[in-house]
C-alpha cells in the first residue's frame, strides 16, 4: 500500500502534474529540478518513487510544496539482492533490465494511488517506465516522457537504426557517414546492444521496443536541453518523428544555490575546503568523475592513477573503489595536488567552483549539461549507454571539449596512462584547451539566457503547459 504523501496540496483549481522518475540518480535529479520549474508556475506537483529512494527525493525538495508518494518496490527479483531499488546500488549493470522490467509490478499500486489524487493535468514519467502509458490512458491523462538524453543522441540513434547504417561497415570501429547529416561520422561501437545486433532479440531488446512504442504513443518528450544548443536536431526530430520534443532546460539552473549558514556547527565538506585552498593558491583544478554506474577494470583504474600523477595537474577525483585498491601510496604521493573523494558529492557545486577549469567526464548527459552551465570544458571519456554519442557531440559538433585517445583507436578501447597524461595537460594548459574553454563560455551564456524569463526554454515550457491545460 502506498504511504501517505508529504507536503501540501495547492488549490483544486490549480493544474496538477505527476512526475515518476526512474530509479537512478541520473534520471531522478533532472526531474526534481523540473519539479521546481513547474512549482514556480503554480503547478501542483506529486512525485512517485519507492521507499528506498524517497529520502533522497524528499530531502531534495524539502523547501517546496511538492508531495512525495512511495510505492512498494517488487520483491524477489532474480539476481537482485533484497533492498536494492536503484541502478547505482546494483551489483552489476547487467542486472539493469531485470530491475527495469520488474517495475511493471508497481502498476496496480500506482493506479490505486492515482485514484486518491486531485485532478491530474499531466504525467511526466521516465521512458524506462513505459507501462505508465497504460495508466495515464486509463485515467484520461496525457503522458510526457523523459529519457535524460540529448536531442543529438536521440536523433542520431533513431536515424541510424531505422536506416540500418550500423551494418554498412564490416568493422565496428570503421567510421560511417550519417547520410542526412553528412558532416557527422559514427561507428558501430558508438552504440550498444541490442542496437548493434542485426536481428535483436531477448529481454533487453523487448524492453527497448516496449519503451519505444509507449513513447511513440505519448503526448511529448521533455528534453533537458535548450534550443540554441541543438536547433538542427530538435527541428529534424519534430519534423520527422513523434512525439514532439520540448526543450525546457537546462533544468539544473532551476535549483537555487544551497544556503550555507555561517555557524559554529556548519563546516564545508573537506573537498570544498580543498578547492578553496587551491583557489587561494592560484591553482586550477581538474575535476574527475565517471558517474555512479561506470564499471572500470582494475587495469584501467591503475592507468588513470598513473596518468593523473604524471600529469602534475591539480585534481579532485570522485572514486567508487575500496581503499585497498589504493594501497600503493598513490594518495600520499599526490596529496599536495590531488584529492580522492569516496562520498556522494554536489557535482554542480564542484563544477561551479572558480578553481575548477576542466572536467574529465564519462559524458553522461547530466554531466555535459552541468559542465556547460558552469562553463567548464570537458575531456571526454565515454563509458556506456549513449555516452559515446554525447562525446561526439561535445568534441566534434559543439566543440566544447577534447577527447582521450585509446590505444587501438576504438571508442571502447583501453586508455594508457601516457595518452591520458597528454590530453589532461592539453585540456588544462594547451592551446586546444584554451579554444574549448572559450567556446564553452559562449554556450554557457546561451544556456543561462534560455531559462531566463523570455528565453527559449522559458517560453517552451509555458507553451507546453498552456497546451496541457486545455487538453480535453
Amino acid at each position: 500500500m502506498a504511504s501517505l504523501p508529504s507536503g501540501s496540496w495547492s488549490s483544486e483549481s490549480d493544474p496538477h502534474a505527476v512526475l515518476f522518475p526512474f530509479m537512478s540518480k541520473g534520471h531522478t535529479i533532472p526531474l526534481l529540478h523540473l519539479a521546481r520549474l513547474l512549482l514556480y508556475r503554480r503547478i501542483a506537483v506529486t512525485i512517485f518513487t519507492t521507499p528506498a529512494n524517497r529520502p533522497f527525493i524528499s530531502n531534495s525538495l524539502s523547501d517546496t510544496t511538492a508531495s512525495v508518494i512511495d510505492l512498494p518496490f517488487p520483491q524477489n527479483i532474480d539476481g537482485i539482492p533484497a533492498g536494492i531499488e536503484s541502478t547505482d546500488k546494483l551489483p552489476s549493470m547487467s542486472l539493469f533490465v531485470s530491475l527495469a522490467t520488474a517495475t511493471k509490478q508497481m502498476k496496480p499500486s500506482f493506479e490505486k494511488a492515482l485514484e486518491t489524487l486531485p485532478h491530474i493535468t499531466f504525467i511526466i514519467s521516465d521512458g524506462f517506465l513505459g507501462w505508465t502509458l497504460d495508466s495515464a490512458t486509463k485515467f484520461g491523462v496525457p503522458r510526457l516522457v523523459y529519457y535524460g538524453m540529448s536531442n543529438f543522441a536521440m536523433t542520431m540513434s533513431r536515424f541510424v537504426v531505422e536506416n540500418r547504417l550500423l551494418f554498412e561497415k564490416e568493422s565496428a570501429d570503421e567510421l560511417f557517414t550519417v547520410t542526412k547529416f553528412p558532416w557527422i561520422k559514427l561507428t558501430r561501437n558508438d552504440f550498444e546492444p541490442p542496437f548493434t545486433d542485426p536481428e535483436p532479440k531477448g529481454p533487453h531488446s523487448e524492453f527497448i521496443l516496449d519503451s519505444v512504442i509507449s513513447t511513440s504513443k505519448s503526448y511529448g518528450l521533455v528534453m533537458n536541453s535548450f534550443y540554441e544548443l541543438e536547433q538542427l536536431y530538435v527541428d529534424y526530430w519534430n519534423s520527422h518523428y513523434e512525439p514532439r520534443a520540448w526543450c525546457v532546460g537546462p533544468c539544473c539552473l532551476a535549483e537555487p544555490p544551497s544556503v550555507e549558514f555561517e555557524s559554529e556547527n556548519y563546516q564545508k565538506p573537506p573537498y570544498m575546503q580543498w578547492l578553496d585552498q587551491k583557489l587561494a593558491d592560484g591553482k586550477s583544478v581538474l575535476y574527475v568523475a565517471f558517474g555512479s554506474q561506470a564499471e572500470i577494470s582494475s587495469d584501467q583504474f591503475r592507468e588513470i592513477k598513473i596518468g593523473l600523477e604524471k600529469s602534475e595537474v591539480n585534481f579532485l577525483w570522485v572514486v567508487r573503489r575500496n581503499e585497498s585498491e589504493l594501497d600503493d601510496g598513490f594518495e600520499e604521493r599526490v596529496k599536495e595536488r590531488g584529492i580522492l573523494v569516496r562520498d556522494w558529492v554536489d557535482q554542480r557545486k564542484i563544477l561551479g567552483h572558480y578553481s575548477v577549469q576542466g572536467f574529465l567526464s564519462h559524458c553522461g548527459w547530466n554531466s555535459v549539461i552541468e559542465s556547460i552551465c558552469a562553463k567548464v570544458p570537458i575531456l571526454a571519456w565515454p563509458m556506456m549507454a549513449e555516452q559515446p554519442i554525447n562525446a561526439r557531440m561535445v568534441v566534434e559538433d559543439i566543440k566544447i571539449g577534447l577527447r582521450v585517445e585509446t590505444c587501438n583507436g576504438s571508442v571502447r578501447g583501453f586508455v594508457k596512462w601516457e595518452e591520458l597524461e597528454k590530453m589532461v595537460r592539453e585540456l588544462m594548459e594547451g592551446e586546444m584547451g584554451r579554444d574549448v574553454r572559450k567556446k564553452v563560455k559562449e554556450i554557457g551564456e546561451m544556456a543561462i539566457k534560455a531559462v531566463e524569463k523570455g528565453g527559449s526554454s522559458w517560453n517552451t515550457l509555458n507553451e507546453l503547459i498552456d497546451e496541457l491545460k486545455t487538453h480535453p
